[in-house]
């Protein structure tokens, strides 16, 4: 059973390779109904201490206490940032280039420049691929080609994409309890977009607005009924990632 303290093994194996910067890096927002998908990066390197106690996945961490353990995070890394794709341009581009999208944006935020940068999971999303009208939204460093690892629970493995975790979950949440009082039906100052069932009767009762996410499931199945015609398209995860 893997623990949920992370540590820096990881990293320092990478560190002894040769990379002499090593970036984690984590998404949130992912399954969420409106708002952002976001990526937070933190950067460590061979001088980097163990990571600040009570550092883990976002997910695991009480909402209260994350504020401050992000602000350890930004303290012990040797940089860190978090980079977004707008609901329009995942509607646009798909999950994967908008993830793609908002990593490179972070990374172009850093003052540094990783070696290799370590992602959660086993696929690796932040690589170029043949993308079609992506670097038309890029900032004029335009995507760049990055050495990545990946590496499955790197989120309660890795200290780094750990406080990336941290990072992207408060920045993240942040905007959405920024952007709840000018919709104040949906509850995003709760529910931070995700697919809670005060959202969901809000968006039945009110539709979306501006922020949702058109091309989920949830809306292209309502506005097919409405026009009477069968869709069926992608599904939504109501975990809060």
């Amino acid at each position: 059973m893997t623990s949920s303290t992370p540590t820096l093994r990881l990293e320092r194996q990478l560190l002894r390779t040769g990379y002499t910067l090593v970036a984690g890096m984590d998404e949130v927002g992912r399954g969420a109904l409106a708002g952002p998908v976001s990526v937070g990066v933190s950067v460590v390197d061979a001088a980097t201490s163990t990571v600040p106690q009570g550092v883990k996945d976002s997910k695991l961490v009480p909402e209260p206490r994350r504020p401050d353990l992000a602000r350890r995070v930004r303290r012990w890394a040797l940089d860190g940032a978090v980079g977004h794709a707008s609901p329009a341009e995942i509607d646009a581009l798909g999950m994967t280039r908008a993830l793609r999208l908002a990593g490179t944006r972070a990374l172009a935020q850093l003052s540094v420049r990783p070696d290799v940068v370590i992602l959660d999971g086993k696929h690796d999303w932040l690589s170029e691929p043949e993308t079609i009208g992506l670097l038309g939204l890029l900032e004029p460093e335009s995507a760049p080609t990055w050495h990545v690892v990946t590496q499955i629970k790197a989120d309660m493995r890795c200290s780094s994409v750990a406080g990336a975790s941290l990072l992207a979950k408060v920045e993240r949440d942040a905007m959405m309890a920024e952007a709840a009082p000018g919709h104040p039906v949906y509850g995003w100052e709760i529910n931070k977009g995700y697919s809670a069932p005060g959202h969901l009767a809000a968006i039945a009762e009110h539709g979306p607005c501006e922020l949702h996410r058109r091309s989920w499931k949830t809306f292209r199945a309502a506005e097919a009924e409405d026009q009477q015609v069968p869709e069926a398209h992608h599904d939504v995860r109501s975990t809060q990632a």
